[in-house]
């Protein structure tokens, strides 16, 4: 069935790779958590550039050609002005109470004398909150001075969780039952607007705290007024859109001219010195499409928010001009190296730059945001300081005809330091030389810019024909998309101990760094094109026990908040999953380099964890897996088959390292534990959800190690049955997890695609995974947990866990492995 299996992949190699591209959201600019920059529309023109978390990070591309400005790179997203502060700006005095009021309440006159007397905002989280908010219920009243109330478009600007209600000048004006964890905009309708009066106002505004964190924040914005006699712009005309592993590549039409516009992030995965350098490309080439001559300017803007954590805080931008480059540079003026942590946060401190070969068609520029002046024409202001301002950069390309001219344009990111681990602050690798500044780091990426589209493009290519051949042509793209998100979800630094640390943050799904159950999915990535970036992703959990920090007889489930690595944060432990899923990646990185050696170093390590599952992990005690959100559960079949695989992969590497007595001690274990299993998880048609719970099923994705490592624990039946069972569960958009809800894991189901014996199987359940990410709503970075029946993210976004959908390529690498 395997060489039937591989002639049916063979035959769709002819396919071109290509094809225009649809995805959930458009990588641009990618090289870690920090420095990420996405677009979440099909046409770059049509909305604002993101960071993964979905703060603007505003870039702006126009092209004038003979006097008429096109617009091909995002949509300046309308400027606000503060007319009440929020606490992101200003904290500001209030009046609260956490004991139910009388219902007169929300009144202007009301009387809360009362009242404690306080310093806005409120909550439970460390940062702009000055009031300490822990109870279940908060009443606060707010007055606040309008001079007018001519107002220009005006916004309720709130922060809020769980459940608000927001009365103005004692009438009810916003109310929602759910949360929202950053500060969002509710325009203001007419009717909300004529409850504002000139002079005294009044907030009053009850919220309720329904489990986890609580916060309360409220101001009021207006739009800024557009300037008259504007000059219109166009918007360009995308033809195309196309992703591959390294490049987002687009086609416009800008009037007379052709606009050939690649984004190229060289996170070159068997390249480490250019895997970590912070440098994208932005490429601009244009040509005539009627055969005559144009005059062509191209203008490139980036917001200074993407060196922000928050728009509020004060940066200071200014341009200058180093080895043969115009440089624009901007980072916060406070400039707290390493303080920001936490999931939905950005980088606060280091530096973004803009650069340029310089020639004397070159004009740089910082200003205030504005987004109605005229570009072409501004004046220049070096250096500024302020908020949310813009790095201009305009070039002069002259008369273009239906000869192609090409403009680069580099971005890039400093982040002075990197990671703090074990109280010890970590330069990026690329920084590991003292004397090795940013300015030379751009100058290599302009020198070597030719060699490295070269060796872009052959990576795209062999990443799209590696994975072409494994699964075929929508396989082939599902990794494409995958590839960059993986990566640019993880920082490369060198230990203190001299050791690689490939440091994983884990996106929109807590924060935290490191974390075990988050490496597992992603591993199959590393381990077809790099086992060492792989070692680097273990290296940190096994220092935590081997140094003592950490004591337990199981791996720790994190080393700490994203970017400071001093120890778990995680309020749980996970000790069946992680002890699985170290000893089973470890025993992955000895058959990926047929060689045991990583494997001896932490030999004791992997002993002691040996025997905590031998003794705990057939029928698991009541506790999470990594799919933590589905919540706990006891005697899960999924979680003993992890722990079963795991003996056998540590039976496996005592084998290669020449520890006969511990193979002989747990083969016969891990093989008695498989009929065992057999019998408890059987289900008829097939094998249960937990051992104690019949009429449920899940998905048996640990399986695909015993497949992949060629253990041969589980007979050939179990993984028929349960495909055959699969098939029966599937909606439109995929396999749900399992019976408890109709939401799935992409990266689960794709390792469980993998079981199938038989290519029509395979497709069945590779299929849908592709519809869901070419035809999903949701416009995030590529979300792994989403709604089977809706396509719509259930949650998570931007994470490394794609890195999971390289298992069918992986299958392929270990195929003759021995």
């Amino acid at each position: 069935m395997k060489k039937t299996f591989l002639s049916a992949m063979a035959c769709l190699c002819f396919i071109s790779y290509s094809q225009n591209t649809k995805a959930p959201a458009y990588p641009l600019v990618t090289h870690n958590p920090n420095f990420s920059i996405w677009s979440a529309s099909d046409h770059l023109n049509e909305s604002s550039t993101t960071h993964w978390t979905g703060s603007e990070h505003a870039l702006i591309g126009l092209l004038k050609v003979d006097g008429i400005t096109y617009r091909f790179l995002g949509d300046p997203a309308p400027t606000h002005k503060t007319v009440v502060s929020a606490g992101d700006e200003a904290n500001y005095p209030a009046s609260y109470t956490e004991s139910a009021p009388a219902s007169d309440w929300i009144n202007p006159d009301y009387n809360d004398s009362q009242w404690k007397k306080t310093t806005g905002p409120f909550g439970d989280a460390k940062g702009t909150l000055k009031t300490d908010w822990t109870s279940k219920d908060i009443w606060v009243r707010r007055e606040f001075i309008l001079e007018s109330t001519d107002l220009y478009e005006p916004a309720l600007k709130l922060q809020y969780d769980d459940n608000i209600e927001v009365y103005l000048n004692g009438s009810l004006v916003y109310k929602s039952a759910c949360c929202a964890g950053r500060h969002i905009l509710v325009p203001m309708s007419y009717e909300m607007k004529s409850k504002l009066i000139k002079g005294k106002n009044i907030f009053a505004i009850h919220v309720t705290n329904t489990g986890g964190p609580g916060v309360l924040d409220a101001g009021i914005v207006e739009k800024k007024r557009p300037v008259k006699n504007q000059k219109d712009i166009v918007l360009a005309n995308q033809k195309s859109v196309k992703i591959n592993a390294t490049q987002t590549l687009y086609q416009f039409t800008c009037g007379k001219v052709n606009l050939n516009l690649t984004f190229t992030s060289p996170l070159l995965i068997n390249d480490l010195a250019l895997l970590s350098r912070p440098v994208s490309y932005i490429s601009a080439k244009v040509k005539s499409n009627d055969k005559k001559a144009h005059a062509v300017q191209l203008y490139f803007g980036a917001s200074t928010d993407i060196a922000v954590n928050t728009p509020n805080q004060a940066v200071k931008a200014t341009q200058y001009t180093a080895n043969n480059l115009a440089f624009l540079k901007a980072g916060t003026a406070d400039q707290n190296i390493l303080k920001e942590r936490g999931d939905d946060v950005r980088i606060d401190w280091g530096y973004m730059y803009v650069a340029v070969p310089f020639n004397t068609g070159v004009k740089q520029f910082v200003s205030e945001r504005n987004d109605n002046h005229d570009v072409f024409t501004a004046n220049t202001a070096n250096p500024m300081t302020g908020k949310h301002l813009m790095l201009h950069t305009l070039i002069d390309m002259g008369k273009v005809n239906s000869t192609e001219k090409e403009q680069i344009i580099l971005m890039g990111y400093d982040e002075i330091e990197s990671i703090e681990y074990f109280n010890r602050k970590l330069r990026p690798w690329w920084k590991l030389t003292p004397e090795t500044t940013i300015e030379q780091q751009f100058s290599l990426a302009v020198k070597e810019y030719p060699s490295i589209i070269k060796k872009c493009e052959a990576l795209n290519k062999m990443i799209y024909g590696d994975a072409l051949k494994a699964g075929g042509e929508k396989y082939a793209k599902l990794c494409e998309l995958a590839y960059r998100q993986c990566l640019a979800a993880h920082t490369l630094v060198k230990s203190p101990e001299g050791e690689i640390l490939y440091l994983s943050k884990e996106n929109n799904s807590g924060g935290f760094i490191n974390t075990v159950d988050v490496t597992y999915p992603s591993a199959p990535l590393f381990l077809v094109y790099n086992v060492n970036l792989m070692k680097g992703m273990l290296n940190g959990i096994y220092y935590y026990s081997e140094s003592g920090k950490w004591a337990k007889p199981y791996p720790a489930h994190d080393l700490g908040t994203y970017p400071v690595a001093n120890g778990q944060i995680y309020n749980e432990d996970m000790p069946v999953e992680e002890c699985g899923n170290m000893i089973i990646l470890t025993a992955a990185i000895a058959k990926a380099e047929n060689n045991p050696e990583y494997a001896k170093k932490h030999w004791n390590t992997l002993k002691i964890w040996a025997d905590y599952i031998s003794r705990e992990g057939f029928d698991p005690a009541n506790q999470l897996c990594t799919d933590d959100f589905a919540g706990h559960l006891a005697r899960n079949t999924n979680l003993s088959m992890k722990a079963i695989v795991a003996l056998g992969s540590y039976v496996q590497m005592a084998n290669q390292a020449g520890d006969k007595a511990e193979a002989q001690k747990y083969d016969s274990m891990s093989k008695d534990m498989v009929a065992k299993w057999m019998k408890m998880a059987d289900d008829g048609d097939h094998y249960a959800l937990t051992f104690n719970n019949k009429g449920t099923w899940s998905q048996k994705y640990n399986l695909v190690w015993d497949k992949l490592l060629k253990l041969n624990l589980f007979p050939q039946k179990v993984y028929d049955t349960e495909i055959k069972y699969y098939l029966t569960k599937q909606n439109e958009f995929g396999l749900p997890l399992d019976s408890r809800a109709t939401y799935t894991k992409s990266d689960w189901v794709i390792w469980t695609s993998v079981l199938a014996s038989d290519p029509k199987d395979f497709y069945a359940i590779i299929d849908p995974m592709y519809d869901y990410a070419t035809k999903t709503k949701t416009r995030v970075p590529l979300s792994d947990w989403h709604e089977t029946k809706t396509g719509l993210k259930q949650g998570f976004q931007a994470r490394s866990v794609v890195g999971g959908y390289f298992i069918k390529v992986l299958e392929e690498k270990l195929h003759d492995k021995k």
